[in-house]
């Protein structure tokens, strides 16, 4: 009985990490984000002001080795083909410590990227800096920014969708929806959804 309980309470407690909603620590909506320069699978420094055309951005912090961000792959290249052309492109970071993930290291990023045919950066943060300025806690977890009088605003914090690992269970689209609503001049009406996922490993 006493076992029963025990491993009944670590399921609980599994269940409850995999979800987190608005952030204790890091951005809230409504904040303005700062730019940051982090390496690309092809060698190259990225960072938001490279994009001078962008009305804003899809930042979504992801991973190779989480089932939950390999589940949603097919849907984050989608989005940027969908948005990029639109103003919106998708920005992926990779928030792990290799060491604490090996799957996660740069090298297995780059071999990652060339196999799904990523059609965004994927950005290594390698010193764990960038990810708790935004307050991401989970791979994947994304962040909306929209451009306003030269600043980028967090519009959105959340989830992609609303079925973290079956895509054909989809029925509402967060990340779209909450697009499309800046698209047309509006304020996302949903703008804090859980994140489910993997936590970010950190030493």
């Amino acid at each position: 009985m006493k076992t029963t309980k025990i491993l009944s309470a670590i399921i609980l407690l599994v269940a409850i990490s995999a979800f987190t909603i608005v952030p204790e620590k890091g951005y809230k909506v409504g904040d303005t984000a700062s730019d940051f320069s982090l390496k690309n699978v092809d060698g190259e420094m990225v960072s938001l002001a490279d994009y001078s055309k962008a009305k804003g951005f899809i930042v979504i912090f992801t991973c190779n080795s989480c089932p939950y961000s390999v589940a949603n792959e097919d849907r984050i290249i989608a989005l940027d083909k969908k948005y990029k052309s639109k103003g919106y492109p998708v920005i992926a970071i990779n928030p792990n410590d290799p060491v604490v993930q090996p799957r996660d290291s740069y090298d297995r990023m780059k071999i990652r990227a060339e196999e799904k045919g990523f059609t965004f950066p994927y950005l290594f943060d390698e010193d764990q800096e960038v990810f708790p300025k935004y307050g991401a806690t989970k791979t994947p977890h994304v962040y909306i920014l929209n451009k306003d009088d030269g600043k980028l605003i967090v519009e959105y914090i959340g989830a992609i969708d609303d079925s973290s690992r079956d895509e054909s269970g989809v029925s509402k689209k967060y990340v779209e929806n909450a697009v499309d609503a800046l698209l047309a001049g509006k304020k996302p009406s949903e703008t804090y959804t859980r994140a489910i996922g993997c936590s970010i490993k950190t030493q």
